[in-house]
């Protein structure tokens, strides 16, 4: 029952809705790579192996080898699953590419729009399973330019998202990168869908007429067939501080921009702006310990107050032999009253494909 509630919910945000819209596929939006995620995603400057290829496409130029990755979330108190795996590869001394995969699904939901008959007899039989996911396949290369230092790279991508029986859609985006960096600071800019994700819905008319009279004066036109993702950006600089010779500190602060008017802590007409930090600890490049804070929002209160809330994360990973195992604890505490998520993450290097 808690999952049809759910998909009712989910399933209408997606597709009965204007064709632009303020927040549309939010599935690319939760990020890859459970270090990334300790950081609270402030690794736009900094990201340079085989996830940057969803954070930043120009950190791709530092691999030196074949990478590959794969992470596992679950979200919703573990109704949603959120899988990730990634291949990158250079392809010489100065470009790289690289191919991942995204899911993001909601299965064994309960379809119900049959249970009673034309005649009001109830037939449990009569109820099917169905899920509903959203798929991301992205292809994405990157190249050093004849500036010292600078990189850039973009990454195309696929988007099919399928609610059972009763919607697919096909979409198309365009994220563009760059990197810089002089002197021990690194700077990144990530421009996400510079020409704007388009999504194009077909919808089963036969299904749509089984719950088009459900409700009086309710759900009687089909739903908008388009959906338009709009652009956003993520700026972001960091700097390493070698502590002793065994201990290294990166920090990093980013800057996600929205634009559009949202609940961010900075919002207006034009723009809305959500800080996050993070910094990572390392010793000799084997044991790593993570913290960071983002996802900064005034939330309204019942008295229709607002109150700042935020997200704070902790992670720890252990590199041996080109193996680094990731994890990240997102939500923790009772901020912003979040279901917290234990994000599990593997990256392989492959250095003897080389």
């Amino acid at each position: 029952m808690k999952k049809s509630l759910f998909i009712l919910f989910f399933a209408s945000q997606l597709i009965f809705s204007q064709s632009v819209r303020k927040y549309s596929n939010e599935f690319l939006n939760i990020g890859v790579d459970a270090a990334a995620f300790g950081m609270g995603k402030a690794v736009v400057a900094t990201s340079n192996n085989v996830n940057a290829m969803y954070w930043n496409p120009a950190g791709l130029t530092n691999i030196k080898k074949y990478e590959g990755a794969i992470m596992h979330a679950e979200y919703f108190a573990g109704i949603a699953k959120y899988d990730y795996v990634g291949f990158a590869m250079p392809i010489d001394s100065q470009s790289a590419l690289g191919i991942s995969l995204i899911r993001f699904g909601v299965d064994d939901i309960l379809n119900t729009t049959e249970l009673i008959d034309n005649e009001g007899n109830i037939d449990y039989n009569r109820i099917r399973l169905f899920s509903a996911a959203d798929y991301a396949f992205n292809f994405a290369y990157a190249r050093k330019s004849r500036i010292e230092g600078l990189n850039f790279g973009a990454n195309a991508k696929i988007v099919r998202r399928i609610i059972g029986n009763f919607a697919t859609s096909w979409g198309f985006g365009i994220d563009a990168g760059i990197q810089y960096e002089r002197n021990n600071w690194k700077f990144g800019l990530m421009l996400r869908d510079i020409t704007t994700t388009f999504n194009s819905w077909s919808i089963n008319e036969d299904e749509f007429d089984k719950i088009k009279n459900a409700i009086p004066d309710e759900n009687q036109e089909l739903p908008e067939s388009t959906e338009i993702t709009l652009p956003k950006a993520q700026l972001g600089v960091a700097k390493q501080f070698t502590i002793s010779r065994d201990f290294k500190l990166l920090t990093e602060v980013d800057l996600n921009l929205r634009f559009a008017k949202t609940n961010d802590i900075i919002s207006s007409d034009i723009v809305s702006i959500d800080p996050a930090l993070g910094f990572q600890i390392d010793y000799l490049n084997t044991v790593f310990l993570r913290g960071g804070l983002g996802n900064f929002q005034n939330e309204l209160q019942y008295d229709d107050s607002k109150e700042l809330v935020f997200q704070p994360n902790f992670g720890v990973g252990f590199n041996y032999r080109g193996i680094q195992i990731d994890y990240a604890l997102t939500n923790i505490a009772n901020v912003g009253n979040a279901l917290y998520s234990n994000v599990f993450s593997i990256k392989i290097a492959f250095d003897n494909f080389r």
